[in-house]
């Protein structure tokens, strides 16, 4: 067995193993999110979304999460992201988080350059992990290696497995290019047939596959011609041709698939809120459907009409005009007129469609979203409260897309632009940073929460050491103002370039004492120069100064 018949087996078992779940996500899609409804059906261009659904309040619940994710999460109008060493920053000095920050102002201003595709890859993944609970994106250098490059792949078209640690290590992708970008890619590995119709079909779909699996798994594949030292190996195949189209090493694993809620025994993961909602976005649907006929009749109820009494068809639109025999007893009652029904159903059905909405909602977690706003006249205490609350009910949310979403989006991005050279010679790197390991912290309502908490302990401490010193004053020794003061800062990300080293303060105190000194000394030596001359002006006045007793006889 040939490299590519080895990796078509591969990619075939996974893509088998996996087909089961494709008909949960086309349900969930055909309920929340009807534009991605192509797991198990062909959807041609300009077929309609949703025309089975009566009600679209299930997908505007699905919209506002997806929105919140960016907009909370990875906000483009402040730096969302901080740059750290995940050991030891309590002890860096100045000068590497300088350095620091300055890779964090240019790795942000490579992801948002207008050619990475960052918004929109990270847009549609969005979407795709508050539905179906995972996405896939694809950070790598573009084709000219000058720049970025995000891809945002539907999840039908890949298929990935775990390691025994638990994370994602082989993935595998299908892939449907045209014979111009398989040209474009490849241009000297492309297929000779394929290669034969460029002129003639250039924009036809051809098969082609695309695998990073770890390079010992690809050291052991039937066929494999070279060994890899790197990390992971990347391959393109032609699986119809069974063709190799390019296959070289990668220091990082390109593909990333951040995963909400898993279960053990499946390396794919769930929304607890998509499927929370599932049975209630069914219902809503039904009820809509009973409440819309409702009320369709009760506008334009049924009719009663008498047999061989009218002379025209039913007109029960606005202004028209049934006719009726005129020779028609109406003592034997009306001739047309609408059937009795019941409506005290309706607002009970309303009712009930309100609670359902409600229960999305919650499902959603569109009510806990919101960061709690601190009251005026609240004490301490209860903003404390009010904020421990908050961040009991938003971790479910948050912590994931921050540990599984941003954070390895983030690494994967930072050591591409490392490697590229984006941040200068890594010789130029502070001491304290070679070697070290990278991670990153994240600015969301769930860490603003928490530092919020920080400063209203600093607040609440500072307020028992002021009523303590009203007893004894020394207690206020007790407290390291100034590294309590750092400590906020930090958590509050104030910039290294506002703030002074532990080491600069403690210089700066230092001149600050010696200047006191001084100036006491120098305060000192003057009221001491200032009691002599006074006694020396007293001694010149005095009577023995001049000469002559108290009584102005001269001394015997």
């Amino acid at each position: 067995m040939d490299l590519v018949e080895h990796l078509c087996s591969q990619s075939d078992q996974l893509f088998d193993k996996r087909s089961a779940i494709l008909s949960l996500w086309q349900t969930l899609a055909e309920n929340f999110y009807p534009e991605r409804a192509d797991f198990t059906t062909v959807r041609n261009i300009g077929d309609e979304f949703a025309t089975d659904l009566y009600t679209s309040y299930p997908i505007m619940a699905r919209r506002d999460l997806g929105n919140a994710f960016g907009a909370m999460l990875r906000p483009s109008s402040k730096n969302w992201m901080h740059i750290r060493i995940k050991d030891g920053w309590e002890d860096i000095g100045v000068e590497a988080r300088q350095w620091l920050e300055k890779a964090e102002h240019v790795q942000k201003r490579y992801m948002y350059r207008k050619d990475s595709q960052f918004t929109r890859a990270t847009k549609e993944a969005d979407h795709d992990f508050a539905t179906f609970g995972q996405t896939v994106i694809q950070a790598s250098k573009n084709m000219e290696a000058n720049g970025l490059l995000y891809r945002c792949w539907h999840l039908r078209d890949v298929a990935w497995v775990e390691d025994a640690n638990g994370a994602t290590s082989s993935v595998y992708r299908k892939w449907k290019p045209t014979a111009v970008d398989l040209d474009r890619y490849f241009p000297n590995t492309i297929h000779p047939k394929i290669k034969e119709t460029l002129a003639k079909k250039p924009y036809d779909e051809h098969d082609t596959r695309h695998c990073i699996i770890p390079s010992d798994v690809y050291n052991r594949c039937d066929g494999a011609y070279k060994k890899f030292n790197t990390p992971y190996v990347s391959c393109y195949f032609d699986p119809v041709n069974k063709h190799i189209l390019q296959v070289v090493g990668l220091k990082t694993q390109e593909y990333i698939i951040p995963r909400w809620q898993t279960v053990s025994g499946s390396q794919y993961a769930y929304s607890p809120a998509s499927i929370v909602a599932l049975p209630d976005a069914r219902l809503i649907q039904a009820m809509t459907r009973v409440l819309l006929e409702a009320g369709e009749k009760a506008v334009t109820p049924p009719m009663i009409a008498v047999q061989e009494a009218l002379r025209s068809d039913l007109s029960v639109y606005a202004g028209g005009v049934t006719w009726v025999d005129a020779e028609y007893d109406e003592r034997l009652g009306e001739v047309l007129r609408p059937l009795t029904q019941d409506k005290s159903g309706i607002p009970l059905g309303l009712e009930m469609a309100q609670d359902t909405r409600a229960m999305i909602a919650e499902c959603f977690y569109l009510n806990k979203i919101t960061l709690p706003q601190p009251g005026n006249e609240m004490t301490a205490y209860e903003v404390g409260q009010r904020v421990q609350e908050y961040i009991r009910q938003a971790m479910p949310l948050f912590e994931p897309m921050e540990l599984e979403y941003n954070a390895p989006l983030c690494d994967t991005t930072f050591e591409i632009l490392l490697r590229a050279g984006a941040f200068g010679r890594v010789e130029d790197m502070p001491e304290e940073l070679l070697g070290a390991e990278i991670e990153f912290t994240f600015e969301s309502p769930l860490h603003d929460a928490t530092e919020r908490e920080k400063g209203q302990r600093f607040l609440e401490a500072k307020g028992i050491l002021a009523d303590a010193a009203a007893i004894d004053p020394g207690v206020v020794n007790i407290m390291d103002i100034v590294t309590a003061v750092d400590d906020v800062f930090k958590g509050l990300g104030v910039p290294a370039k506002w703030t002074r080293s532990p080491t600069q303060v403690e210089s700066i105190k230092r001149d600050q004492d010696q200047q006191r000194q001084t100036a006491e000394l120098l305060a000192t030596m003057q009221q001491g120069a200032e009691v002599a001359r006074t006694l020396g002006e007293a001694a010149k006045l005095s009577p023995a100064s001049a000469g002559t007793d108290a009584g102005g006889l001269p001394p015997q």
